[in-house]
């Protein structure tokens, strides 16, 4: 390592307070310095790491310092650390709080003085009396301000290849428990700090396999070189800080359990990509139900950490110009949404432990580059910087040590924040509209219903249930609640200001009930006596009735999410029963059964008892059969998911549903493609969206880089899973394409989401798809309007003509005017102009009447966006939404947009749902 200069002034300077009287650890502090490229990277208050006589340092310990060159440590060394450090020190306990989905252990680490951790439980109950302002009024808040201390949390290594914070954290930790110097004593005395050490473990161990493996080797930034395992979490890659509204993974439920145990006033995420260190306050629009004392709590609080390192003569830290502050699903943005504040950083990794020379020159942020000089970046880098893992550590720790200081220091005031935040959501609950939302009991997905309680519990909203009168049955939210705002921000309508000067950050909509397909009402009034509401305590279960006689059964189909699992089922544990979809409509006594509906066969009682109980269908009994010709019998395809090797993302999320859904499929990836006879196999190969160009796809992970085995070793036994492969390089080639193609011929679909459509287009798999690329659409995560345009398409069973889905950017298609046939949905209500019916004049027909052109009626009153923005939407209405496209004897089912979009728009997944269940059929 190069050593660039001697730090002795700086150090000296911090070290010499007349009240540090322990012994330093002079080998420690003298590697931080070796370690750390330029002075201008050192501050003063990461130096002064004492040596403790009982407590052993990272030095000590690993033999090495934190953030020495070419070492990174596993979830199982840095768990082993804190262990011992809880073991030695009464100022420290770890304890686990959740499990991953691989199995490993997700920790909390609590630090305080001593009065702190004898007493935590105290200081914890003091936090959910100021949680809820129900519970204590202001004169009682007044004292137990008095008699509380502000909970601080931090979060680390959320995202794998972010590989500092889990490293940083223990330096941090070790100093807190064994520093006496002032700003450590006031910190550990007047906070509680909690430390999430790895939020992500599964992904951790991939990666720093990975750099062990791969990376380390490595000496130049700009390889090329793929710088992350493929996997992070078993089924979730970077979107693991997309699931604050879903709760759906481990990382996700561990940071939940901790917020809503102890109810932290800040939790700070510490992430790295942006040079040297970004602040989040964003460039807005700021969420509009975020209480407005929390936006100014994020200027407060970056603009004194930027000041605390300008201070220490710290070049490259910002705030602003970089992330916004609108979508509300990302892990820590459970503390903005119940009245806390969420935060976070990103300073500048090398997705490991190497040193690189780093070119800055084409990074913007807000349009400005990243070397300027402006309002909110007062001291840039310059264009090219020597970079190394310990500069990196040396920015997080010193932030993250302003910004407890900050916390320290003013925890009164944070904590009167809190308090008065819950009284603000309150007083809005009672004085503003809406009063109350109400979940009708009458549904078309009654169980998707429960699942939307079941969620906003989750957040813990509170919801009642009324017991009696004409709203039995119903959910009822009322808005007098210490989150009242939240349930507000979900069950609204997001209106994003188009006019916004920089792009969203993610996406711009997330209306619970659109994207559940659950009808939501809002009530300026409630309406119903609080005698007649019960409040819910536990997670509600819908379970189906069975109503009527006889011997066949018959489920009116709604697109009901839980429908085809149920015939997985069925199957499963009785391969006699017969399953057919009605191909019209068909009257049994009082019901009618609208077209899609099912009709089972030779079923048993306690067979479709299970199916309503487990599955919360509605199922009608009848002696009625219809006609052979007004059915189409069910054959359920077998399943192949594909997934690369370069994108992994969104096949994730694809594998997530199917399994919690209890859908059946084989995993298989471009070695499956080369080897051909995919028919014999599958009956339906979906490809998720990867994003990427039709020759990523082809080609996959450069060639020139292989072999690259992704295989368990004993040297990477964290390798290998959820799937392996003796080379990552390369791609499924021209040969694999070619198999592809032939599985359809022979009578195979292929399903495409999203961008995975390009695959299907541009490598000739059809030629009917035509790339379309509207002038100046920009269409962000919002939800919109379709409508169907092949209506008795089985793809649409269940749906009305117009209804709403989400979608986000993403590639759009065309085909001819002749084969309009294949568009089964388009977006918005109005037709294309080549498809309008000419009614002008003749030549040649002198007397053929000029007809006036119809409007119909739901392009009068059928916006395009219900929740989001999309600039310039009229070049997307009347584009093909889902298109069914020939190929030989099978098909290729093209999506434009992604209805298994990050476990989300429940709504929109019934559309691949039907595909299975008449998988055989989409050419009818």
């Amino acid at each position: 390592m190069q050593k660039i200069f001697l730090a002795s002034l700086i150090y000296g300077a911090f070290v010499c307070s007349p009240v540090y009287s322990q012994s330093l650890d002079q080998e420690y502090n003298t590697k931080i310095q070796e370690f750390t490229t330029d002075k201008r990277f050192l501050p003063s208050s990461v130096l002064g790491i004492i040596k403790h006589p009982d407590i052993p340092s990272p030095l000590e310990h690993f033999g090495t310092i934190i953030g020495s060159p070419g070492e990174m440590h596993t979830t199982e060394e840095i768990y082993a650390y804190y262990q011992l450090l809880a073991d030695k020190s009464s100022h420290l306990q770890i304890k686990q709080v959740e499990t991953s989905e691989e199995g490993r252990a997700i920790y909390l680490v609590t630090i305080g003085g001593d009065d702190s951790m004898n007493r935590l439980d105290h200081y914890k109950a003091q936090m959910g009396k100021l949680s809820d302002p129900r519970i204590i009024n202001e004169n009682q808040a007044d004292a137990v301000i008095e008699d509380s201390k502000p909970v601080y949390y931090l979060n680390g290594g959320m995202h794998s290849t972010e590989m500092g914070s889990p490293e940083m954290l223990m330096e941090l930790a070790y100093r807190m428990i064994t520093s006496d110097e002032k700003a450590i004593k006031d910190i550990r005395d007047n906070l509680i700090l909690l430390i999430n050490p790895v939020s992500e473990p599964d992904g951790r161990d991939k990666q720093v396999d990975w750099y062990y493996r791969y990376t380390k080797a490595r000496t130049d930034w700009d390889d090329g070189f793929p710088r992350s395992t493929p996997y992070w979490g078993k089924y979730v890659f970077h979107d693991n800080n997309r699931d604050g509204l879903q709760v759906s993974q481990g990382i996700t439920k561990g940071i939940f359990k901790i917020f809503f145990e102890w109810h932290p006033l800040v939790m700070l995420d510490l992430h790295e990509s942006v040079p040297f260190l970004y602040i989040s306050t964003g460039t807005g629009p700021y969420n509009e139900q975020v209480d407005p004392i929390t936006i100014g709590e994020w200027q407060v609080m970056a603009n004194s950490d930027i000041a605390s390192l300008a201070a220490q003569g710290m070049p490259g830290t910002f705030t602003w110009a970089f992330y916004d502050g609108w979508w509300p699903g990302y892990g820590v943005w459970v503390a903005n949404n119940h009245n806390s504040n969420g935060r976070f950083y990103e300073t500048f990794g090398n997705a490991g432990a190497n040193t690189y020379m780093r070119d800055l020159s084409d990074q913007k942020y807000a349009g400005d580059p990243a070397t300027s000089r402006e309002w909110y970046r007062p001291d840039p880098p310059t264009q090219k910087v020597y970079w190394s893992a310990r500069n990196n550590i040396n920015y997080m720790e010193a932030g993250v040590l302003a910004s407890l200081t900050y916390a320290a220091h003013n925890g009164k005031t944070l904590l009167k924040n809190f308090y008065q935040k819950g009284v603000n959501s309150l007083e809005k609950g009672r004085n503003e509209t809406p009063k109350a939302f109400v979940i009708p009991k009458a549904q078309k997905d009654p169980a998707m219903a429960a699942y939307l309680v079941n969620q906003l519990r989750a957040q813990k909203i509170e919801i009642h249930k009324a017991t009696s009168g004409e709203k039995e049955g119903d959910y009822v939210i009322l808005l007098d609640q210490p989150y009242r705002n939240l349930a507000v921000n979900l069950l609204t309508e997001q209106n994003y200001p188009k006019e916004a000067k920089f792009p969203p950050y993610d996406d711009i909509a997330w209306t619970l009930g659109y994207l559940y397909g659950v009808d939501v009402e809002k009530k300026d009034s409630v309406g119903i006596d609080s005698d007649d509401l019960k409040l819910l305590h536990e997670d509600v279960i819908y379970k189906g009735e069975i109503s009527g006689n006889g011997t066949t059964y018959f489920l009116s189909y709604n697109a009901q999410n839980t429908v085809l699992p149920a015939l997985y089922w069925l199957k499963k544990n009785h391969q006699n029963t017969k399953i057919s979809t009605l191909k019209e409509s068909f009257i049994l006594e009082s019901d009618t059964l609208g077209i899609g509906s099912l009709v089972f066969n030779n079923i048993s009682k306690n067979e479709a008892d299970h199916i309503a109980e487990n599955y919360g269908l509605d199922l009608i009994r009848g002696s009625k059969q219809p006609e052979s010709n007004q059915v189409q019998p069910i054959t359920l395809p077998r399943v192949a998911i594909y997934h690369t090797w370069f994108n992994t993302q969104d096949e994730g999320w694809s594998r997530y549903t199917f399994e919690q859904r209890g859908i059946p499929y084989t995993s298989i990836d471009k070695d499956d493609l080369k080897s051909g006879n995919l028919r014999s196999k599958y009956d339906v190969i979906l490809v998720p969206r990867a994003r990427g160009s039709a020759s990523d796809f082809i080609h996959g992970i450069d060639p020139k880089f292989g072999p690259m085995p992704f295989t368990k070793t004993d040297d990477f036994p964290s390798h290998g899973f959820p799937d392996f492969t003796p080379d990552m390089t390369g791609g499924p080639g021209f040969m694999g394409i070619d198999n592809l193609k032939n599985f359809a011929e022979a009578g195979g679909v292929i399903i495409t989401l999203d961008n995975s459509t390009a695959m299907v287009a541009e490598t000739g798999i059809t030629r009917d798809l035509q790339s379309y690329s509207p002038s100046g659409l920009f269409h962000p995560g919002s939800v919109v309007t379709v409508k169907a345009k092949k209506g008795s398409s089985p793809i649409l069973y269940g749906y009305p003509e117009t209804f709403s889905i989400f979608r986000g950017n993403g590639p759009l298609y065309q085909v001819d005017l002749k084969e309009r046939d294949m568009i089964l949905l388009q977006y918005g209500t109005k037709p294309l102009e080549d498809e309008i019916e000419y009614t002008g004049p003749i030549m040649g027909k002198p007397d053929q009447p000029i007809m006036e052109k119809k409007i119909e009626e739901n392009e009068k009153v059928a916006p395009y966006v219900r929740s989001g923005m999309v600039r310039n939407e009229q070049t997307i209405i009347g584009q093909g939404t889902i298109f069914n496209v020939p190929v030989g004897k099978g098909r290729v089912l093209a999506f434009t947009f992604d209805p298994l979009h990050r476990f989300m728009n429940h709504h929109d997944a019934p559309l691949v749902w039907n595909a299975l269940i008449n998988w055989d059929h989409l050419g009818d």
